[in-house]
Order: structure tokens, then C-alpha cells, then sequence
């Protein structure tokens, strides 16, 4: 008698998580390349599409999971992170993205977003970061830079802003990296190493506000700038960047230094990258100077930190495993009911 098989499912393709809802962003905006590349790799991670589930907060980046055909949830203001704490808390199997914005994720919600950072969730959180409010019409954010001119600032913003990233690390984050709306490749290349680490990871996304903040980085997309702007990180290899890859970061103690390779210097002088390395992790996330200054550092781009440790859900599921087997099964009626009793005559 012949084996009977199960037919095989046809293999997902991009548009698969298309949803039939029309995708309303202003024309330009840095959205619909991210929304892009997440629809192109997600069938590259061999995850059916209903156990993926995209949550997000509120935003321009929060229309997100109507756009998704798999299941989602668009929440509220800032809560997205511990909407989806709980989601994996209670259903770890599924694969769980959240989808926030520098004002979402780092101001009314900045508070969940270390927690979850520090409990180590296995999620992905994909933080579009444009340095502006968008959806409320151009108000400066957590992340926009001082003097910011803006609406609800007129003479400038005295706020000193976030540095997503250095925070992570201050979060213990176990996952960090950046990308940017206008490079899809680099893009998709940091979505699969997200996906792919077991614990919480950051991807911050330098995504484009047409609108309200325009060019905002254009200093590190643009063709004519972004190889003398753009640090880009690969695993084991020296820290070389410029249009004819002739420079190069070495490190003088903890400081980092801009040399030439051309004027003597050799890549074996060079700050090899490690992301596996704590402490320079935290020192890349520190190239902020300011690109107006002469010998200012580039910006990273890539895994600035990779470090796998137990998760909140497996340490809660070896947690309960434990105790049905020291106290046996538990019983909600009696919990509810409690130790002691009284009686009113």
C-alpha cells in the first residue's frame, strides 16, 4: 500500500502578507519601504502567517498591521511593548513583532520599552525613529536634536534627546542594531538577524519624515555622502569606511580615532568589530558628533550588540514547571478562596 502524503503548501511570497487595505502614508514617506522589506523576508523565516502577529502603539508607523496579512493589533499610545510581553508571556511560540516610533516607543512609552528590554522577551521591535512627531502634525520627539524648530517649539527645543541605542544598552538590551528606510538590502539584512535572535532585539530605523522632517539623514543615504558618512559593522572585520575605503577607526585607549590608510596605516591597526564585545558596543553607540564638525565620526550601521540570554517566558515556564512539580497541580478555587476565612454573626 502506497504512503498517502499531505499535499505540500505552496511557499509564501511577499505578496502573501499583503493586505487588500489601501496603504495610507503621505506619498514619499520612509513607511512604505520598511513596510517593503518586512513583507520580503518574513516568508524567508518559514513562519506560517498565523503565528506571526504585528503590535503596535500609536503613530504614523502604528497603521502598520492593517497592512499585514497576518494577525495583529494596532493598541494604544506607548503600550504596545507590554501588550506583546504579554502575548508571548501566554503564547511563546508565536513570533511577535512591534512595530513603534522614537515619540511612541521613547516618550509615553519609553518606560515599557526598557522593561521589556530588560526581561528579555523574544521579540523583535522595530523602532522607526524620524526624529519628529508626525501624526500630530510636526511637534518635536524624544529623539530630535536640540534647537529643534518646530511648532510647538518656535525658538527651539532646550530638550537634550534620547540616544535609542545607548539606552538599550543601558536597558541590557541583548540585541541592537541600525538601519535605514533607503537602503533595502541593509535593511532586510538587520529584519533576518532580528528575527533570528532568541531574546529581545532593537532595530532602530532611520525612516524618512517627507512632510515634517525632511532629509533628516540625508547625510547617510545619499550617494554623494553616505561612504564618507556611514559606518557600516561587520562581524570580525576592521572598522573601514569612505567612498575609497581608505579610512579607518582604530581605538586609542577608549577613545576612537579617524586614521588614514592611505598615510601609513594598515587594517591590522584597526578596531576590529565584535558584537559580542560589551563595552566597545557601548562606545559605537556614542558616534554622535555632530557631521558638521570637521573629523567627526561616521554613524554605525549594522549589529552594534548580540548577547543571548534566557528569555522571561522560558525562565517563567521552567518557573511553573518547577512548581507543579514541588506543590502539584494548582487549584483557582481555593487561590481565590485564600487561607483564612471569617464569619459575621
Amino acid at each position: 500500500m502506497s504512503e498517502v502524503l499531505s499535499p505540500q503548501k505552496p511557499a509564501l511570497t511577499a505578496k502573501d502578507f499583503a493586505t487588500d487595505q489601501e496603504v495610507r502614508w503621505c506619498p514619499g514617506c520612509g513607511d512604505y519601504s520598511i513596510l517593503k522589506q518586512v513583507q520580503t523576508i518574513l516568508p524567508q523565516i518559514g513562519i506560517a502567517r498565523e503565528n506571526i502577529v504585528i503590535i503596535s502603539g500609536i503613530g504614523c508607523s502604528s497603521r502598520f498591521p492593517y497592512y499585514m496579512n497576518t494577525f495583529g493589533m494596532h493598541s494604544i499610545h506607548g503600550r504596545a511593548t507590554a501588550i506583546a510581553s504579554g502575548l508571548k508571556a501566554t503564547r511563546p511560540e508565536l513570533s511577535v513583532w512591534i512595530v513603534t516610533g522614537d515619540g511612541d516607543g521613547l516618550s509615553i512609552g519609553g518606560n515599557h520599552t526598557i522593561h521589556l528590554l530588560r526581561r528579555n522577551f523574544d521579540v523583535n521591535i522595530l523602532l522607526f525613529n524620524n526624529q519628529i512627531y508626525g501624526l500630530t502634525k510636526g511637534q518635536y520627539s524624544p529623539t530630535s536634536e536640540e534647537n529643534k524648530i518646530t511648532k510647538s517649539t518656535p525658538f527651539g527645543s532646550l530638550d537634550h534627546p534620547f540616544n535609542p541605542l545607548a539606552l538599550a544598552m543601558g536597558a541590557d538590551a541583548s540585541f541592537i542594531a541600525r538601519s535605514m528606510d533607503r537602503d533595502p538590502k541593509h535593511l532586510q539584512a538587520m529584519l533576518l538577524r532580528s528575527h533570528g535572535h532568541h531574546g529581545s532585539s532593537l532595530l532602530e530605523i532611520y525612516q524618512n519624515c517627507n512632510i515634517f522632517n525632511d532629509a533628516a539623514f540625508e547625510i547617510y543615504t545619499e550617494k554623494s555622502s553616505k561612504a564618507d558618512e556611514a559606518l557600516f559593522l561587520e562581524q570580525g572585520q576592521p572598522l573601514i569606511f569612505g567612498a575609497n575605503k581608505d579610512k579607518g577607526i582604530k581605538l586609542d585607549g577608549y577613545k576612537p580615532q579617524i586614521v588614514s590608510l592611505a598615510e601609513g596605516h594598515s587594517a591590522d591597526d584597526l578596531w576590529i568589530h565584535d558584537e559580542r564585545d560589551f563595552f566597545k558596543a557601548q562606545i559605537l553607540t556614542r558616534f554622535f558628533d555632530n557631521a558638521a564638525t570637521p573629523g567627526h565620526l561616521p554613524r554605525p550601521f549594522g549589529v552594534f550588540f548580540a548577547h543571548e540570554r534566557p528569555t522571561y517566558e522560558d525562565e517563567m515556564r521552567l518557573q511553573v514547571e518547577e512548581a507543579i512539580a514541588t506543590k502539584g497541580p494548582g487549584d483557582l478555587d481555593k487561590l481565590i478562596q485564600g487561607k483564612e476565612t471569617w464569619v459575621i454573626e
